[in-house]
């Protein structure tokens, strides 16, 4: 299991740009063609717009074990956020651990779903259905040639009982996701020199006075509270975000003609996904139609998903949990925006739970733990065959 972690890590899937993605299905494809498991592909292409280094198109893959209509969905992403250094993809190991950029999220967990799948072959498990697993690309920007493509084509989720994901949960179950309305606001002026100044046009202070509105969106929205069960570190009001990113200008004595930033809006299950999304948009066009010229792109965009933790799936992969660990997980909102909402909108109830620990997600010391790896892919069998049951000879 290590082995093939180290692999997988070395491959370098950083999204964006998103690239090297048909290496790492190639890896991924001959491991599962190997183990005898039938392999589908479905290839998107980039967007026209792409840059060089993202022109690659972008495979999903779905290797399948069993037979039989009613599908369990193991549901994976093996593109990873970018290395703060070229060493990140340079896996080691020591004692149980694994380092290396993905090593957490999710590479050590699709690694997981894939020895589930293995142990029960080995056990020589009947199931009376089938485990479709699915590993996609683009998650970490939107899952734009990803889920959401396979979903537009009716791709994903066929006949579909349920769907798990191994995302780094650090030991609770994720039933529930805030929704997500990411963009760049981009304010126009005029240059000219600071000493003729009366001649230019200040697209920063044009900023400011875009910003003060949207301040003001924000002290309504933060209001508001979820009643979802959240983490310790988690705030219950929605979120509106700005300025997590910000830039302009040419230089110190020039009229800014243009200052950006983004806007990053965090909406919690019990609002209105449509209605929050005019609300903010509507702020902009106001500050259009008052004189204030700007354009926005809207990067990020994605519902919110709520699965109670009291159907079947929930409930057996909570006692599959405490099977493995001796203590059943706690059921919580993801912080940030999961693939479960894809599923969401088929109805199909759809949790995460993984091996990895949230706090090292995407930092400079990436790792897994592989004892959690290993709990893991036992934790999917079990659950699989609590879902599926065994096939009557």
């Amino acid at each position: 299991m290590a082995a093939l972690l180290a692999k997988l890590v070395s491959v370098r899937t950083e999204n964006p740009p998103g690239k090297n993605y048909r290496d790492c299905v190639d890896l991924l494809e001959r491991n599962f063609s190997d183990s005898g498991l039938a392999c589908d592909r479905d290839e998107f292409p980039a967007p026209l717009a792409a840059s060089d280094a993202s022109k690659e198109s972008a495979p999903s893959l779905t290797a399948r074990f069993g037979n039989g209509k009613r599908t369990l969905y193991f549901h994976g992403h093996y593109d990873v956020v970018p290395a703060q250094s070229a060493e990140q993809f340079q896996p080691g190991r020591k004692e149980h651990f694994v380092f290396g950029r993905g090593a957490c999220d999710m590479k050590g967990g699709i690694v997981s779903m894939f020895y589930a799948i293995r142990a029960l072959q080995e056990c020589r498990v009947e199931l009376d259905g089938k485990i479709a697993l699915t590993l996609v690309p683009d998650e970490e920007t939107g899952g734009a040639r990803g889920s959401a493509s396979l979903a537009a084509q009716k791709l994903l989720g066929r006949d579909g009982i349920g769907m798990l994901m191994p995302e780094p949960t650090s030991g609770v179950a994720w039933n529930a996701n805030r929704g997500a309305i990411s963009l760049r606001v981009n304010v126009l002026g005029k240059s000219a020199h600071v000493g003729l100044q009366h001649r230019g046009e200040n697209a920063f202070e044009q900023m400011v006075r875009v910003v003060e509105r949207l301040q003001s969106l924000k002290r309504e929205v933060e209001q508001r509270k979820t009643y979802h069960a959240l983490g310790g570190e988690q705030n219950r009001s929605s979120i509106l975000m700005i300025g997590g990113e910000s830039g302009g200008g040419a230089n110190f004595n020039v009229v800014p003609e243009q200052s950006w930033f983004t806007v990053d809006r965090r909406i919690n299950p019990e609002e209105d996904f449509e209605t929050e999304k005019q609300n903010l948009i509507g702020v902009l066009e106001q500050c259009r139609k008052d004189g204030i010229r700007l354009k926005w792109n809207i990067f990020q965009e994605g519902s919110a998903a709520v699965c109670s933790a009291e159907e079947k799936l929930g409930r057996a992969l909570s006692e599959s949990v405490k099977a493995v660990t001796g203590e059943a997980p706690q059921f919580e909102m993801c912080p940030g925006l999961l693939e479960i909402r894809f599923y969401n909108a088929l109805k199909i109830p759809a949790y995460a739970y993984g091996p990895g620990l949230l706090s090292v997600a995407h930092g400079p010391n990436e790792y897994v733990d592989m004892r959690k790896v290993r709990d893991c892919a036992a934790i999917y069998a079990l659950t699989a065959i609590q879902m599926l049951g065994e096939r009557t000879p």
